[in-house]
């Protein structure tokens, strides 16, 4: 399509109409009306200029409301796909997305994040190859999450604690040097937000925290159905905020007392292996003398066999979150805290000791209607959220002129 047949004031309407659709997978125009606030003749405007671009299906007649019945549209999700990738501190899972954010060729690949980008990404490239030699739809855009801050408007890695050597690495641009597409780069716990918000229309996932605890600590804002990521795209990097106490232990990021240093899985393994060696704890003992360290998931089964030091070690790390959670939640009143992250197996009681804090310590109104719940460990959120992060920016208006006029997203491309 030639781009001087969608004129520039069109495009922001274009786009709001596109989304709706592409969220709502099957629907109707006067539904798209009322969802968008458009009138019904700009609405079926665009929906032209959808089917003209191939994104756009006509589907069967829906049920009439009393006049006669609507015909049906489908979003087309599989005219394009997106690839995604989830990087950990010791794992990367990578896979495929349609259109509509639907994951499938999931592979895992385990690694030590220290390993640095060269090695790691080169694995990653050679996971997303082979999804792509069984692929026949073509690659629109690459959307990928790292465990430490990144500068979103540049996709560098900035400063990351946990991620030595990776500082301020090119990758968006080196995947898309390799592969001719878009490519979005974000935080990991950003990117779980996102994925935790694609779940559920409920309104209450509009005002939501999802928090990480694994090796660190991090948050990922939603506000008014929008991620928050700050002026400089940090926003949420709760695990290096200061807690209260005479507490010594220094960060990874050089300071002293940071939230992650105390309460993250990586500092629970530290604590674990040092009271291992007093021979206090017959459990944590025989477990470090068996595998040569300890690891949360140690601290974690030890908790569940009724080990009182792990017991209070995962406790003490519930009250530690909830006490800054408290504080986010007297600051941004959520309607929803979603727990998620490896330290997040410990479960209830994980959950009950950050939900008595936050309860306690925040102000009646924030948490009359307040939910605190542990996320689901198996729904693949960070891939969904990748893919949602990829499709959002690509129907965004600024970035959606750019390809409208060949139908499909192409470097070079302006992000």
């Amino acid at each position: 399509m030639e781009q001087s047949r969608i004129a520039t004031e069109d495009i922001a309407s274009l786009s709001l109409v596109m989304n709706s659709i592409r969220r709502a997978g099957t629907t109707t125009r006067p539904e798209v009306s009322r969802t968008t606030g458009l009138s019904r003749t700009l609405v079926s405007k665009h929906v032209a200029i959808g089917q003209a671009l191939g994104l756009l299906e006509e589907g069967e007649f829906g049920i009439s409301a009393g006049g006669r019945a609507p015909r049906l549209l489908d979003f087309n999700k599989n005219i394009g796909v997106i690839l995604v990738a989830e990087l950990g501190a010791t794992r990367m899972s990578v896979a495929k997305s349609d259109l509509q954010g639907n994951i499938g060729e999931i592979t895992e690949v385990e690694f030590d994040i220290a390993d640095g980008p060269e090695r790691i990404l080169t694995a990653a490239e050679a996971a997303f190859d082979t999804i792509l030699e069984k692929e026949e739809t073509r690659l629109w855009a690459i959307g990928i999450g790292l465990p430490g801050p990144v500068e979103f408007s540049t996709g560098l890695p900035m400063s990351p604690p946990i991620m030595p050597g990776w500082d301020k690495y090119p990758v968006r641009g080196r995947f898309m040097e390799t592969y001719k597409v878009p490519v979005w780069v974000d935080n990991d716990v950003n990117v779980m937000a996102l994925g935790e918000l694609t779940k559920n229309s409920d309104k209450k996932y509009r005002e939501m925290i999802y928090v990480k605890m694994g090796s660190g600590i991090g948050a990922g804002i939603i506000a008014h159905g929008l991620l928050h990521r700050g002026a400089q795209g940090c926003a949420g990097d709760i695990g290096h905020i200061a807690i209260s106490g005479p507490v010594k232990t220094i960060c990874r990021c050089g300071n002293v007392g940071c939230l992650e240093a105390v309460a993250g899985g990586a500092a629970l393994a530290r604590d674990a292996i040092a009271f291992a060696q007093t021979g206090k704890s017959n459990f944590l003992t025989e477990r470090l003398d068996t595998n040569g360290t300890l690891s949360v998931h140690d601290v974690i089964e030890g908790a569940t066999h009724g080990d009182n030091w792990c017991v209070e070690a995962i406790t003490n790390a519930g009250r530690q979150v909830g006490r800054i959670l408290a504080t986010l939640v007297n600051f941004f009143n959520p309607s929803l805290i979603v727990v998620g992250g490896g330290v997040s197996a410990a479960k209830d009681l994980l959950l009950a000791s950050i939900r008595e804090t936050v309860y306690r310590r925040s102000l009646p109104l924030a948490t009359r209607d307040l939910e605190i719940r542990l996320g689901d460990p198996d729904d693949r959120i960070g891939l969904k959220g990748a893919a949602e992060m990829v499709l959002a920016e690509l129907f965004q208006p600024a970035v959606f002129q750019q390809w409208v006029e060949v139908g499909y997203p192409s470097t070079p491309i302006l992000i």
